[in-house]
Order: structure tokens, then C-alpha cells, then sequence
């Protein structure tokens, strides 16, 4: 049976609702689609507001050849085979959702068609994808931010669902709308499941009411509304990781308690506090990523029911301990600089020097040996040339980094600003 959102998916930008920003009147995306050339581009914004359904209009549109991926299930090997197919169409569109989800390879697979334009590239992200899309790629794209469904447009689509099922010869008339509003969230997926999951439990006699409080019966008494492989999984692990990067136990708990609830994998669970715990607390705690290897090591080996109490200590931990993302930041620095700069040579003190040859074309000349010299450190220039100096990783203000700058300052305070 064909879901209500499928069937009421708009075939034309005349259909479709929201984002007049991007395709009203004398608006970018329409005035590209009516010049008949599209650059790729990437739609950033929250589930269900009409990513991809603004996708298929402009391939409609224009009468392109549309393909699409999914990030979750699809890598470089499916990527492939619709760059292969494409070679032999004219114009192929490629959308591919929740982009964010392709690694650097992945991404990186795309490049080249994007470039030659065998492909035009239509990605799809729920995330910022400034930190999330890799900067070759989103350099030949161009970013158009999609906005969360306001009450006017709810309203369309409840009207839009009413005169459905009046076609179909069953009566809805909504009462009060309080109860939908406040389940999807400006979701517009949420918003028709929700209105289509009331209508198939209440259908008797042709003639429904929705109102908040059949609304609210009928969702509660359907706790696979958590959706372990759609949006409600990745918005609850979302919640979760912030409940505990804002060091509120209680907020992770309940999102825990939600997962749990709704069938989610306790591995996936562990996986997720397991880079937290380098990600968001570091060495400002390293007994956390210690605590969440343990707890992912647990669970693998108990599994449910029990698990969930190692799941619970592990998450009520990390959310109480002192947080620093100092070394994720030293890394998304450290890369951006390889992004920049490129491959720069190794210096030749220290290069290692196995062979003759290596040692008399200077390899390793000048090494200073950390433990031959008192304190075990010896001032010497450890970065390529070109950037001597570079500061990548910057302690934060917590009690073991504050010791940790504070080595730094003796060693390096001068050279590096520590």
C-alpha cells in the first residue's frame, strides 16, 4: 500500500509547498530551472521539508534522467555505476541522500564527473555541510538552505490529506490540530504518517474526527513511530549526543530510554558514546573513552535486556564529566592545514635513514634525540617548511589540560603561544 506522503508528493513546483525562497516568483532555483541550466547543489535542511521531493521536480522539469543514492546504503561501487550509466545520457541528474553520511572517499568518488559535468550532483544533508562535505566537492556546488515547515504550510498539508481521503470516500474533518502540529514538528513526513496512521485505526464507518486527543491515543499506542532505519533514529541519537555534550544526565537517560524502547541496536548505541567520549571529553577525562570501550565490550558480549544498565552508567558518566573537544579540534585543524597546503615534504632531520644513500643525502642529519637531553625534550621543528609555528591543538581550560598547557608553555610557550 502506497504511503499518504508518497501519494500526495507533489509532481510540479506549482504543487509544491514551502521554500518560496528558493522557487516562488523571480526566485533563484526557479529562475535556473526556467533558464534550463543547473549548476549541483546541495539542499541543507531538516528532515521531511521536500528535499527530495524538490529533487524530482527539477529532473521533472527539465526532463532529465534522474538517479538516486542513498548515503546510508550506497558507496564508491554504486557511485560508480551511475557515473558509467550517465556517461551514456544527456544530463543526468544524481541525487543522493543524507550526503553528509559519504565518507572522503566516498565524496571524492564524485568529483571528477561533477567536474566534467557527466553528472549534475543534487545532495541532500541534514547536517551543516560546511564540516560535513568535503571542500573540493562543496566548491562545485552550490548550497540552498531549505526552512523547517511554519503552521501555514502544516495546514496545506492537512488540507491536502482531507480532500485525498474525501476522494477516496472517507470523511476527515479535523477538529483541532494542536496534537499534529506538536507530533511532526514542521516534519511534513511525520505530519501525513501521523494523520494516515489515525485515519487506518479509526476508519468504522467512513467519518473520522481528528482532533488532539485521537491524535495523541492513537501515536502513543504506536511506539514504532520510533523508526530505527528513518529520520526518528537519527534525530533521537542527535538528542541523545547533545544531552550529553550539554552534561545533562537526565536528557541522555531519557533519550536512552527512547532507544531502547524503540528496538534500537545497543551496539550502535555504544559506537556512538565510544566517539563521544574522544570527541566531546578527551583528555580532559581519558578515563571516558576508557569507561566507553569497556561499556561497548559489555554490551557486545551480554546484549539485551541487561545491557541497557551498562548503557545507562556509560551515559550518565559521560554526561557528568568535564568536557573538552581539544583534540577533535587539533585534528579538524591539523587537516584543514593538509587541505591548504598539500602534501609538504618531510624536513630531513627527521626522516628516517635505513640506508647509505638516505644518510648521505642528509636524511636524519641534525636529529635531536628527546632523551639525551635533560627533561627528555630538545627544542627542534617538527612540521614541514611553510608552516613552523602552526597551532593546531589548544588545550581547554579544565584542570588536566590546564596541566597539560602548562608543560606545553615550558617546553613550547615561546614557539607556539601556549
Amino acid at each position: 500500500m502506497t504511503p499518504l506522503a508518497e501519494i500526495l508528493r507533489p509532481k510540479s513546483l506549482d504543487d509544491y509547498i514551502g521554500q518560496q525562497h528558493l522557487i516562488g516568483p523571480g526566485a533563484v532555483l526557479r529562475t535556473l530551472l526556467e533558464s534550463g541550466n543547473i549548476p549541483s547543489m546541495i539542499f541543507w535542511g531538516p528532515p521531511g521539508i521536500g528535499k527530495t521531493t524538490l529533487a524530482m521536480i527539477i529532473s521533472n522539469t527539465l526532463n532529465r534522467p534522474f538517479h538516486t543514492l542513498s548515503a546510508i546504503n550506497s558507496g564508491v561501487k554504486e557511485v560508480r555505476e551511475v557515473i558509467n550509466a550517465a556517461q551514456k545520457e544527456d544530463g543526468a541528474i544524481l541525487f543522493i541522500d543524507e550526503i553528509h553520511r559519504f565518507n572522503k572517499a566516498q565524496q571524492d568518488s564524485l568529483l571528477g564527473a561533477v567536474e566534467r559535468g557527466t553528472i549534475t550532483l543534487i545532495g541532500a544533508t541534514t547536517e551543516n555541510p560546511s564540516f560535513e562535505v568535503i571542500s573540493a566537492l562543496l566548491s562545485r556546488c552550490q548550497v540552498y538552505v531549505l526552512k523547517e515547515f511554519g503552521e501555514e504550510e502544516m495546514r496545506k498539508l492537512i488540507d491536502a490529506a482531507v480532500q485525498h481521503y474525501a476522494s477516496q470516500g472517507i470523511t476527515v474533518e479535523v477538529t483541532e490540530a494542536d496534537a499534529l502540529m506538536r507530533i511532526s514538528g514542521g516534519d511534513a513526513r511525520k505530519l501525513l504518517n501521523a494523520i494516515e496512521l489515525v485515519v487506518n485505526r479509526s476508519n468504522q464507518n467512513n467519518q473520522i474526527i481528528l482532533n488532539n486527543s485521537s491524535v495523541t491515543t492513537v501515536i502513543q499506542q504506536n511506539l514504532a513511530y520510533y523508526d530505527k532505519g528513518g529520520e526518528m533514529h537519527y534525530d533521537i541519537i542527535s538528542a541523545f549526543i547533545k544531552s550529553m555534550r550539554g552534561s545533562d544526565p537526565n536528557g541522555a537517560v531519557y533519550w536512552l530510554a527512547r532507544m531502547i524502547a524503540g528496538g534500537e541496536d545497543p551496539l550502535f548505541i555504544a559506537r556512538r558514546m565510544l566517539i563521544f567520549a574522544s570527541e566531546d571529553i578527551g583528555n580532559a577525562n581519558p578515563n571516558a573513552l576508557l569507561l566507553a570501550n569497556a561499556t561497548f565490550e559489555a554490551v557486545s558480549k551480554i546484549g539485551y535486556p541487561e545491557c541497557r544498565i551498562n548503557l545507562s552508567q556509560c551515559a550518565c558518566y559521560l554526561a557528568c564529566s568535564v568536557k573538552s573537544n581539544a583534540t577533535y579540534m587539533a585534528l579538524k585543524n591539523a587537516e584543514e592545514a593538509v587541505r591548504r597546503w598539500g602534501d609538504l615534504p618531510v624536513p630531513l632531520h627527521i626522516r628516517n635513514a635505513p640506508t647509505k644513500l638516505m644518510k648521505g643525502m642528509g636524511y636524519g642529519d641534525g636529529y635531536k634525540y628527546a632523551h639525551d637531553y635533560e627533561g627528555n625534550f630538545a627544542l627542534q621543528e617538527y612540521l614541514p617548511a611553510g608552516l613552523e609555528g602552526s597551532h593546531f591543538y589548544d588545550p581547554c581550560n579544565t584542570p588536566r589540560e590546564n596541566e597539560t598547557r602548562r608543560s606545553l608553555h615550558e617546553h613550547w610557550g615561546e614557539k607556539y603561544g601556549y
